[in-house]
């Protein structure tokens, strides 16, 4: 198991340093580009820059907590929650499909195709 993360592109944790604007006041975090790209992502799902979305981040964990210790840290472990949301989401899908199919089958005699899932969960592109 071991060769799987160690044959990893060093790119994808290799740190980056990007200064997000949060009302009016600059702050600096560093993240790896996995957590940027994922970020990214999660942003335009959002219809949001990554800069809004950070801050969105930030004003609901403070509203929530109070105060926001560790930003950055919250920021990965939100990133990695997306990303296990949507493998969830993938790996259901078949069934849900499977059980949608024979629904369609009985009713009509036909047995539509799988589609694959498994792309939504691509991997991510490194944005430089």
């Amino acid at each position: 198991m071991c060769e799987f993360f160690v044959k990893a592109d060093p790119i994808q944790y290799e740190q980056r340093s990007r200064t997000v604007r949060i009302h009016g006041m600059l702050t600096s975090l560093r993240l790896e580009n996995m957590m940027w790209d994922t970020l990214a992502e999660m942003a335009e799902e959002e219809g949001r820059t990554t800069n809004a979305l950070i801050a969105l981040f930030h004003d609901e964990i403070l509203a929530h907590r109070g105060e926001v210790p560790n930003f950055a840290s919250f920021l990965r472990v939100t990133c990695i929650r997306y990303l296990r949301r949507r493998l969830i989401a993938a790996e259901q899908a078949p069934r849900n499909a499977g059980a949608a199919a024979s629904v369609n089958a009985a009713g009509s005699g036909n047995t539509p195709g799988a589609a694959p899932v498994l792309a939504a969960v691509r991997p991510l592109a490194v944005a430089r």
